[in-house]
């Protein structure tokens, strides 16, 4: 009897092994890799058009700060619409002028620095923009793979849990042990079953929000062989913060603060206005040549206040700089250690940990089906084994996402173009 239960017991896993194996219509289609989930988020993506967008206003922004005073043209007449001689417009003087401002203490070139340093905070902005969505779209593939790497486990946990219930069955038929193992199995199977179901669930939750978030469909299956792939493994190297991303947006907000300081301190002189034109006089039809200059007399603004505004406003952005870089650099740090933590703990327990588990499970079945272990051990067996794999599993997700979370930390910034009047 023992025999043929171990025999029934040996079918059933080779049907379990081979059901597992089987390769569904959607898995033997070609995977949808990171690359074709990162190439359809940055044709869609709406942050991305915003940042484009913000860099064209950037650069009209340049201009419209290079372009000069606008000058007046001016009309005036007087001695209208009096009494005696200057009744109606008999004795009417018509001035016709131009007028143009004249900008003093360099503010034009201000304005231009200013505009300048935008227009790179606003190229930054694009370049964070893509960043942050290759994190975000990484994040999400890494996710959707991990719950399809969850399905994986629970299928293969449910077939596991079925083929105990089954045995377990045979042995209760058989007279070799008591109902209760059967009755223990069966609530091992029921809840192997419902952690499939909400595995289920849960990988297609979290591939429908890849689809949201790349604009389309995910088509096929994800890249198991890059989830599984882990980098070279060693000390972490210390990586400088200088250069990137983070820190060159704080360096050119200091540089916005400087230039907008000049600016303040270069509208504090007044600009003057030259008018020249020619007057009419009706009574005689004579023509007089008519000269003029005006210039503001700041009284109630002479320009301090905005100044003292600027001036604080660039010792913010150098304090928050200098926040920038103690923030980047323990973040930089921590993604280091995390992935080394993730890297080792992955290698573990997908190699000699996951082998060992394995190897005591199919003993233990093997031993169960014949009568020589008991089915609590067959159990903490089983339970050892999908644990394994889940940390497994777990591992993997949390290597690439220190990965993930390490390149956007790192990612250098664009070059900057060279602003000119």
């Amino acid at each position: 009897m023992h025999r043929f239960v171990a025999a029934m017991l040996a079918v059933a896993s080779c049907a379990s092994i081979a059901q597992a194996q089987t390769s569904s219509p959607l898995e033997s289609s070609s995977p949808f890799t990171l690359e074709s989930a990162l190439s359809a988020a940055g044709a869609s993506s709406p942050s991305l058009e915003a940042a484009d967008a913000g860099v064209r206003a950037a650069s009209a922004g340049r201009t419209v700060a290079g372009l000069r005073p606008n000058p007046e043209v001016q009309v005036q007449i007087e001695n209208v619409g009096g009494s005696g001689q200057y009744r109606g417009t008999q004795s009417a003087e018509t001035t016709t002028g131009l007028a143009l401002p004249i900008e003093l203490g360099g503010k034009r070139s201000a304005r231009i620095a200013v505009a300048d340093s935008r227009s790179d905070r606003a190229r930054l902005d694009a370049a964070i923009a893509a960043a942050d969505l290759r994190e975000r779209v990484t994040q999400s593939y890494i996710a959707a793979a991990a719950a399809e790497r969850r399905v994986d486990l629970a299928r293969q946990q449910a077939g596991f849990a079925d083929n105990g219930f089954r045995a377990a069955s045979m042995r209760v038929n058989a007279g070799a042990a008591s109902p209760i193992e059967q009755q223990r199995a069966d609530v091992q199977r029921v809840n192997a079953e419902v952690a499939l179901d909400r595995a289920i669930r849960e990988a297609a939750v979290a591939r429908e929000n890849l689809a949201r978030l790349i604009g389309q469909p995910v088509v096929g299956p994800l890249d198991s062989g890059w989830f599984d792939r882990i980098g070279t493994y060693g000390p972490s190297v210390p990586v400088s913060v200088a250069g990137t991303l983070t820190l060159v947006a704080a360096e050119t907000d200091v540089t916005t603060a400087n230039a907008q300081v000049r600016l303040a301190r270069a509208q504090r002189m007044p600009d003057i206005t030259l008018s020249a034109g020619a007057r009419r006089l009706s009574a005689s039809n004579d023509m007089a040549a008519v000269f003029g200059v005006s210039i503001p007399f700041p009284v109630f603004n002479n320009g301090r206040a905005a100044v003292s505004q600027a001036e604080a406003e660039r010792q913010r952005a150098d304090a928050l700089r200098r926040v920038v870089v103690v923030d980047t650099e323990q973040q930089i740090a921590a993604a280091q250690a995390d992935l080394a933590n993730a890297a080792a703990t992955a290698r573990a327990a997908g190699g000699p940990a996951l082998a060992a588990a394995a190897e005591a499970a199919r003993i233990a079945r093997i031993g169960y089906a014949q009568g020589k272990f008991g089915q609590l051990d067959l159990l903490e067996a089983e339970r050892t084994l999908a644990d394994t794999k889940t940390a497994f599993a777990d591992a993997l997700a949390a290597y690439h996402q220190a990965e993930a979370r390490l390149a956007r930390l790192t990612t250098p910034a664009p070059e900057r173009n060279g602003g000119g009047q």
